[in-house]
């Protein structure tokens, strides 16, 4: 099966069952806090899995494109991934656990002719505080699965939420696939790390709802939230061993082999994937509608550790010609009909990539300078500590392999455990912050935060006043402090225009001016001026919210139900966010 047909195999399945297609959003989020990407189908969904109407009914279907960077260390195994498609389908306080267990093992077993024997299933155990989800395991057994089959696992496993330290939340069941591997012991399972079972698709029941003392009370709305890996299910379907072999790597693996044979050279099979892999990721990410550029800070700075990985990898086989570019119109070229957006921003993919590339060529250079500097002073016998090692990989990009060899040719030697100890300390900051960062979804959606995103909705309309009608907004992120606010421009903005965006928004704050919800189609949203991504496929109806004469935006929500909500608007800081992009940080609520 290829990976077109089981694209459109899944969403017909769905759309025969009452469900609604609706788009694959940005990989760079809507107003929300928690993550740097859309790391799952929910994130775009957030208002209306907290209560607000979608406009194309209870049951949704789609393919929503994914950026997991919280276990990037797994990337080059046979199934983690940094780009991803998810498969999913909801359900906002429609089905609940029948309905949606018995659909997913309809599709697996019926309509991809798994064989149900191949198949395992994890459900929450129960704790102190919630009993064991005897409801979901009942289900599986009544279409078949055996008790071999079915795993019982804790909060870590089988519990997903909240978000934020209250809010929505609920058991799941998980279901893999046995790849008939052996087991590996008395205890080995889908929690298990052997490679035995792969996790293909996963049910989240959102039921609870978690208070502030600790306790857990029932949702009103109960949601169906799921999502199934299109690669991980590609590889089972084709009888792959990892997604590596699937057609979605096929044309960038050989097109990196063709590199490395016509340069004479070779690479690790780990780091040919990882390359693979990141090359795909960024592509998709510098193509996105919303545009986003490498950098220093938050999403730029995921973007430019992935391209300076593939670069480390490729000047470990020796080669220092930029191919970063050779390899990413690969990837344009096989998605370029699924996601149109990668062919309408495929100058900007390859702009950014040959800057970058020549960027990280001097950092190199000057990490090379400073290496030299280093071991010159230590003289012969001496030992690079591992801290300074560290400082090379970390602030040089320089890889650890560069330091060894120059080492041993001066006759040194290097603390590596020291080297790793360090390597440990960072990865486990980065983890504590992925925690917090990565947790996703549902945190901090309260009124304060829709009327910062409201405010947001002015700023924009603003900016496009003041600056002209080129400003397009390029990202958000909202607290219950603030409001950060990206936007196309390419320079600093003045002081006098800084006063005059103030004004605009706050007049329309005085002005206490109803915030006007319409359902339309995308055609007549655009004939009436909305501004949205257009360049994405939008489901069949859209929300428009408009605040007369200030804004007029394609949006899903949460929003003000007036202006004068808002009290006030402050701007806080302009500053610049990445190439050709400003930023605005801003409050309201204060005097």
């Amino acid at each position: 099966m290829t990976a077109k047909e089981l694209r459109t195999r899944y969403v017909n399945f769905f759309k025969e069952r009452g469900h609604k297609e609706i788009a694959s959003a940005s990989l760079l989020p809507e107003n929300d806090p928690t993550v740097l990407f859309t790391t799952a189908g929910m994130h775009p969904l957030v208002p209306y899995l907290l209560g607000e109407k979608h406009p194309l009914g209870k049951r949704l279907t789609d393919i929503q494109k994914c950026v997991r960077t919280d276990d990037i260390d797994e990337v080059g195994d046979n199934a983690h991934l940094t780009f991803l498609e998810m498969l999913g389908n909801w359900s906002l306080g429609d089905y609940f656990k029948q309905e949606s267990i018995s659909m997913s093992f309809d599709f697996l077993t019926n309509h991809l002719h798994i064989p149900p024997d191949r198949l395992a299933v994890t459900v929450f155990e129960g704790d102190d505080m919630v009993p064991a989800d005897t409801e979901a395991e009942g289900i599986w057994r009544s279409l078949g699965l055996t008790e071999q089959q079915l795993f019982r696992y804790g909060r870590i496993e089988n519990w997903w939420g909240p978000a934020g330290q209250t809010g929505p939340c609920g058991p799941d069941t998980e279901i893999f696939y046995d790849m008939g591997k052996p087991c590996c012991g008395p205890d080995c399972g889908p929690a298990c790390s052997c490679g035995k079972y792969v996790e293909i698709w996963n049910n989240v029941f959102m039921q609870f709802k978690k208070e502030a003392d600790g306790s857990f009370s029932g949702l009103k709305q109960k949601n169906i939230d799921t999502g199934m890996g299109l690669e991980r299910i590609l590889m089972i379907l084709n009888e792959k061993t990892n997604v590596y072999e699937t057609e979605l790597f096929l044309p960038v693996m050989t097109k990196l082999e063709e590199i490395l044979t016509q340069q004479d050279t070779t690479l690790p099979e780990r780091d040919k994937r990882i390359i693979c892999d990141h090359i795909r990721a960024l592509s998709f990410l510098l193509g996105d509608p919303k545009k986003i550029s490498p950098s220093n800070t938050e999403q730029g700075y995921i973007l430019r550790r992935l391209l300076r990985r593939i670069i480390r990898l490729f000047k470990k086989a020796g080669i220092h010609e930029n191919y970063l570019c050779t390899l990413s119109e690969v990837i344009i070229l096989q998605y370029q009909d699924t996601y149109p957006e990668l062919k309408e921003n495929r100058d900007f993919i390859l702009e950014q990539l040959q800057k970058e590339y020549l960027l990280f060529s001097k950092t190199l250079d000057d990490g090379l300078k400073k290496a030299d500097r280093y071991l010159e002073q230590l003289g012969t016998g001496g030992t690079l500590s591992g801290e300074l090692a560290f400082k090379l990989y970390d602030t040089y990009g320089f890889p650890i392999e560069f330091t060894l060899e120059l080492a041993t040719e001066r006759g040194c030697l290097v603390d590596m455990d020291g080297f790793y100890q360090k390597f440990k300390e960072h990865q486990e900051k980065s983890r504590q912050g992925a925690a917090g960062k990565f947790a996703g979804g549902l945190a901090d959606h309260n009124e304060q935060t829709a009327r910062l995103h409201t405010a947001t909705h002015l700023l924009n309309g603003a900016l496009r006043k003041v600056l002209g009608t080129e400003v397009f907004q390029r990202g958000s992120n909202i607290t219950s402090e603030r409001l950060r606010f990206d936007f196309s421009f390419d320079r600093k903005l003045t002081t006098e225009e800084l006063e005059q965006v103030s004004a605009i928004v706050n007049e329309a704050i005085r002005n206490n001016l109803d915030v006007v919800l319409e359902e339309m189609t995308p055609e007549q949203a655009y004939e009436a001026g909305a501004v949205g991504v257009f360049s994405g496929k939008y489901g069949d109806i859209v929300k428009v919210y408009t605040i007369p004469g200030y804004s007029k935006e394609i949006c899903g929500g949460p929003h003000a139900k007036n202006t004068g909500e808002l009290i006030s608007f402050r701007i806080l800081k302009e500053e610049a966010s990445s190439a050709g992009v400003r930023r605005i940080k801003a409050v309201i609520g204060a005097e």
